[in-house]
């Protein structure tokens, strides 16, 4: 998809699975597994979906996945599934390797995340995934990461970013505002402090990386908030302020974890806020 200076793709870095309740918090099942059906360990399949940015010399990915670095008992409690999708695969599909990525945007450092941001070479050393490129995250969310709170502290692995200051590839922002040339960041604090929404502005439409704001096209209604949220209620409230501006400037939501929609248009009507129409990209 062409937007402004930009070519946009979609990154598949293959499924997870995570609890339904914990997904949509108070939304009641009868509700959310008519759109995300659990299996039966009440767990809802999810995209792990990257971002691909190429223009003025760039190619710039937001977000990795989980990676591959997981023990077998993790990967098998959250169900990650690389048989059809993965990280490299799908930047080689680009027709790129890793080594052409220029930049790295992590939204925020949670392992589905951030997990394939390094790996481990032959001798089970840590490195960057991307050894040529420049990684960035926000400043709230690096602190975060190695102070976490007991509600999230499970989400973080420091294998997955550490050594990226070592190698003093990462590059910590601070406020928000333009990060690339029509590329601005959003910070909210709602799901964790410092997670970043990039937004890319195009000649007609806009389109926002929505990370956890928005995992999915289920979670646009304002009162679909999930309970890994350290703030729902700030969660809501940030919501709020980027729909409002999302159906005045006809933005389109790019989705992160969506299994079946990866971008759409947002209505606001008599129903509230929910997804629009679907869009190619």
């Amino acid at each position: 998809m062409q937007l402004g200076r930009y070519t946009i793709s979609v990154i598949e870095c293959g499924y997870l699975g995570l609890d339904g309740g914990s997904m949509f918090g108070v939304v009641p099942k009868t509700l959310w597994q008519k759109t995300n059906p659990a299996d039966e360990q009440n767990r809802i399949k999810l995209a792990m979906r990257a971002m691909l940015i190429q223009g003025d010399g760039k190619n710039i990915i937001i977000d990795c996945g989980a990676g591959n670095k997981l023990s077998e008992k993790l990967m098998g409690i959250y169900v990650l599934d690389y048989s059809e999708y993965s990280l490299e695969s799908s930047i080689n599909k680009s027709g790129l390797n890793l080594e052409d990525i220029t930049d790295v945007v992590l939204t925020h450092l949670h392992f589905d995340h951030t997990g394939g941001a390094t790996v481990t070479n032959d001798d089970g050393e840590l490195k960057a995934t991307f050894p040529n490129a420049t990684y960035y995250i926000h400043k709230i969310q690096w602190e975060t990461a190695f102070n976490p709170s007991p509600r999230d502290k499970a989400s973080y692995f420091k294998e997955n970013y550490e050594i990226l200051m070592k190698n003093e590839q990462l590059n910590l922002l601070e406020g928000e505002g333009e990060l690339f040339s029509d590329i601005e960041t959003i910070v909210v604090n709602g799901h964790t402090p410092g997670q970043i929404l990039l937004k890319i502005r195009g000649d007609e439409r806009t389109m926002l990386y929505s990370a956890d704001l928005f995992p999915t096209s289920s979670h646009v209604p304002l009162p679909y908030i999930m309970a890994y949220d350290l703030e729902p209620l700030e969660s809501m409230k940030e919501k709020e302020r980027v729909l409002q501006r999302a159906v005045k400037e006809d933005w389109i939501l790019f989705y992160e974890h969506d299994p079946y929609r990866a971008a759409t248009g947002v209505i606001n009507d008599e129903k509230g806020y929910r997804a629009g129409e679907e869009v190619s990209i």
